[in-house]
């Protein structure tokens, strides 16, 4: 994630930030542009860094997603490149669900950034009613919901985003990390597989993570009853990759853009070079052996930095040779144009 400032005053601004607390100017963030834009208005009239109020505004979730996101300006409900996304949501009136929801849509809209920034098509149920991608953000008050994703359905419990729930989840699943952006990460990787996997890369991908189209019921099963194979961690990111190979694959997918977008946010900062950035392709072998050289003497400063203020580490992970072989033939395939 990039470092941004106001255009009209120079304060340093973060992501999610929808006005200026110097200058108090309304900001909006642009997709195309990626970055905070001032919104124009009759005391403030537009110049540079600026949008006129009468061509754009903030997207209809400003107030019950907190989306900061900026939209053309025009009759009726107009939902950002992200919130349009989401199929289903909790009902303006559901007071006790509401914030979980914002909390989720703030996760998914870093996400749909990152995407966005290494270019990877991102397909919506309009276009495509069979295989388009489509959030189900539900709560489960009522009923269970399980978090997954289904011909490009991405499903979240909405019960994610208390922390005391998913801190519970993740000592009884024995996980060193559990986030909401971690689960929109790991089911993205669910739907990109057919998207970037055909032909002679599905032989490749066979080779690297096994047959995805293994009985996962079988597989699942397996996993909950005798848990991961002994020496796991010779081969896979984490001991839920072990369960099915296409959940190693959304594992490993999830743990590349976990690398890319902090090495961006390291760059922006001055902890990594600038070549670290995802508007600075890192393409080929060398490309990625690149991305690997920066990542694992950052890792480890973060991960001591934690430590200092008594913290587990920030990336409690080890890779592998063979999980770096994985995340090559995903960055490989990442860095390959896609027809959308």
């Amino acid at each position: 994630m990039r470092d941004f400032n106001c255009p009209r005053c120079g304060q340093r601004l973060a992501f999610e930030n929808s006005l200026c607390l110097s200058c108090r100017s309304p900001l909006g963030f642009s997709l195309a542009e990626r970055t905070l834009l001032v919104l124009a208005s009759e005391s403030a009239p537009a110049n540079g860094g600026t949008v006129a109020a009468s061509e754009f505004r903030l997207c209809s979730n400003q107030h019950v997603a907190q989306c900061n996101w900026l939209v053309k300006a025009g009759p009726g409900t107009v939902l950002c490149e992200s919130c349009r996304l989401t199929r289903t949501r909790p009902a303006d009136q559901d007071d006790k669900w509401l914030a979980a929801f914002a909390e989720a849509e703030t996760a998914k809209r870093r996400l749909v950034l990152e995407l966005t920034e290494l270019g990877l098509p991102i397909v919506d149920r309009v276009a495509d009613p069979e295989f388009g991608l489509a959030f189900d953000l539900l709560a489960s008050a009522e009923e269970p919901v399980m978090t997954g994703h289904d011909n490009g359905v991405i499903t979240l419990d909405l019960a994610e985003s208390d922390d005391v729930h998913r801190e519970q989840l993740r000592i009884e699943m024995d996980e060193p990390y559990r986030t909401l952006l971690g689960h929109f990460r790991h089911e993205i990787g669910h739907y990109y597989f057919p998207v970037l996997v055909a032909g002679a890369d599905l032989d490749r991908s066979r080779a690297l993570f096994g047959d995805p189209f293994a009985d996962y019921q079988e597989a699942l099963d397996r996993h909950y009853s005798e848990g991961p194979p002994r020496g796991w961690e010779s081969s896979h990111v984490s001991s839920y990759a072990t369960m099915h190979p296409a959940e190693d694959w959304a594992e490993t997918f999830a743990h590349y853009l976990h690398i890319r977008d902090t090495l961006d946010t390291a760059a922006a900062f001055g902890f990594a070079p600038a070549g670290a950035t995802l508007d600075r392709p890192q393409l080929g072998e060398a490309g990625f052996d690149r991305i690997i050289e920066l990542w694992l003497p950052l890792t480890w400063a973060l991960n001591m930095v934690n430590r200092s203020m008594g913290h587990p580490d920030l990336y409690p992970f080890v890779l592998a040779g063979p999980v770096l072989d994985k995340m090559r033939f995903i960055h490989e395939l990442c860095a390959r144009p896609v027809d959308s």
